[in-house]
This record gives structure tokens, sequence and C-alpha cells, in this order.
């Protein structure tokens, strides 16, 4: 399904046909598609939205221009209202879970939330230290001597896959948006909240749930043995478990 959202042609999926609303925000150039197994867990009960947001390897185009992460709470909220949403809960994935962090601390939101579900959730940034600091380092040493090209060509090779696969728009708002570190808005979260993450997480590890269950009041923290950061696609029959209960299934 399509709808403008901000002169966006924005696509979307839809599962279940009663039921309260559940909105499912993506991690960083995921697909929606990714998430139908999340949808599925629980739309007997529930009619759930799945969001391509702009820039990423779905069907919703780029932004107009980088985008940093209070571009895209504005993007989801307007897509909330457009919809007619009055009240929902939202699941978000990785950079999912940044948004969230983020319209979690706005004021008068036009809706309202019931329940949150952060997974392998983003918003923490931690400090570069050992080899990673001197590389760092020496990096902002070396590139007041490169051509803007060569700045760019070294970022493309030395890049995370992310970067070096995004176009030179969407690398601007990964720097933009990831660069920000969103750990002091962690308790600004009042809603009911359930954080679920993969033991074996690398890019977003364990110990960032536990302080964000720590720092969210009232939260609980699931930890899925073995899982990495995609702990709904690593261990999908304890996940489903997991959504079926918080969602009273």
């Amino acid at each position: 399904m399509k709808i403008n959202i901000n002169n966006i042609e924005t696509s979307y999926e839809s599962f279940g046909e009663a039921g309260p609303y559940v909105l499912v925000l993506p991690g960083w150039s995921a697909k929606k598609e990714l998430y139908r197994p999340v949808a599925e867990s629980i739309c007997e009960k529930y009619r759930v939205i799945l969001l391509d947001l702009p820039g990423f390897t779905g069907g919703t185009p780029e932004p107009p221009e980088p985008w940093g992460v209070d571009e895209y709470v504005v993007f989801v909220s307007d897509f909330i209202k457009t919809l007619g949403i009055e009240k929902l809960s939202i699941i978000g994935h990785s950079f999912g879970g940044r948004i969230i962090i983020k319209l979690m601390n706005r004021e008068n939101l036009p809706f309202e939330v019931e329940k949150l579900v952060l997974v392998d959730s983003a918003g923490i940034r931690h400090k570069v230290t050992g080899k990673a600091a001197l590389k760092q380092k020496a990096f902002k040493v070396a590139k007041r001597f490169m051509s803007e090209k060569q700045l760019e060509e070294y970022k493309k090779t030395h890049g995370s896959a992310d970067y070096r696969n995004a176009t030179p728009l969407m690398r601007a708002t990964m720097v933009k948006a990831i660069n920000e570190d969103l750990t002091d808005l962690i308790p600004g979260i009042k809603a009911e909240t359930l954080l679920i993450w993969g033991t074996a997480d690398t890019a977003t590890p364990l110990s960032d749930g536990e302080y964000m269950e720590s720092r969210i009041e009232g939260s609980g923290l699931v930890r899925i043995e073995g899982a990495g950061h995609f702990s709904f696609l690593d261990q999908p029959v304890i996940f489903d478990k997991v959504m079926k209960s918080y969602f009273n299934i």
C-alpha cells in the first residue's frame, strides 16, 4: 500500500483486520518484508502495520535531504496521524528503537502509545577505545590533507557495509542519525516497555538492553540466548512466544 506523507510516497503493509493497532519500525536500511514474522505473531488479535522508512531498501524513496533522528520522528508521527490512528503500540528494531526513544520524549503527541517493544535497540553511543580510537585519531589528522574525493573514497573503503552500500545522501543521513547519543533520553520513556535482546548481539550489545531496563521505569528485559542483532530471525520460535505472551494472545 502507498500513502503520501509530506510529499513522500510511503510504502507500508497491513496485517490483521481487527483489534488495536501496532506499528513496526525497522532497523537501519531494512525493508518492511523482513518483519513479517513479527506481524504474523500477533496479527490474530491486532492490526499490525509494517512501514518502509524513507531511504531504506524498501519501497519508500529517499528523503529530500540528509535526515537525523528528529526528521524520522516527525515522519513517523505524521504517518500515524495521516492514518487516523489515535491509540497504538509500537515495536522498534535497532534504528527503529532510536525513533521510539525520541518520539516518547516529545510532548503533546497527537496519539496515545499503549505499549512499546524495543528489539536489540540502538540509541546508546559507546566510547571508542583501543585500536579503534587510535585509528579514529589518525583519520582526523589525515583528512586535513585529503581532497573531498579522497575523503569519500577513504570512507567507502573503511566504513561499515551499511555505509559502503548506501547512496551519498543516505551516507550523510547515517552519519547524522547514528552519531547522536540518546542515552539521556532513555528515562523519558514512560509507556509500558518490553526489551528483547539477543545475548550474542554485537551491534547493540546486551549491556545496552540491561542499561535501558535500569533506566525505563517498570520495563522488563527478555534475553534470547545465542541470538544476534536480528533476534526475531535467529530464534523465531522463542521470539514468537515472547510476543504472544506480552500481547496477551
